[in-house]
């Protein structure tokens, strides 16, 4: 045996851990928050319709009927812009993203100012503000699993 030879001295080098990635891209999360959010507050429009509430808001004498396709578009339009615009601003700071959670998540709570006020029902007030709820946990969550898995 040459004294060259070192026996199984393994690499110089320590090799790096690799990086786990959830292939969850900017788009796929924002796709994913949006259908999160369209589908429970539709489950809440479905549940409050069966408890009876008249799901009806009266804006000075115009009567508002809340819609499927209303509550597809108010839960879908907010999260696309606001979480859209957020992870946008990411890509260049990603302090941006921990804002946008604290942020979008306070707008949503203070929205529910608007079914709390609106003189509606009981069931379609408590539907309301529990979509206002949704939408704020959905942008949360979102940002959330952007931040974490990127």
């Amino acid at each position: 045996m040459s004294s060259n030879a070192v026996p199984n001295s393994g690499p110089a080098v320590p090799a790096a851990p690799s990086v786990h990635r959830s292939g969850l891209t900017w788009w796929k999360v924002l796709v994913a928050g949006a259908v999160g959010a369209a589908v429970v507050n539709l489950i809440v429009l479905a549940v409050a319709k069966l408890a009876g509430a008249s799901l009806i808001v009266v804006d000075g004498s115009e009567e508002h009927p809340i819609t499927v396709g209303g509550v597809i578009g108010a839960s879908v339009v907010p999260l696309v812009v606001g979480t859209g615009a957020a992870l946008l601003m990411g890509l260049w700071k990603p302090v941006f993203l921990r804002i946008a959670q604290y942020v979008g998540g306070g707008l949503a709570l203070l929205s529910v100012a608007g079914p709390l006020s609106s003189g509606a029902d009981g069931g379609t007030v408590a539907a309301l503000s529990l979509m206002h709820i949704t939408l704020g946990v959905a942008v949360v969550t979102t940002l959330k699993l952007h931040r974490r898995h990127h």
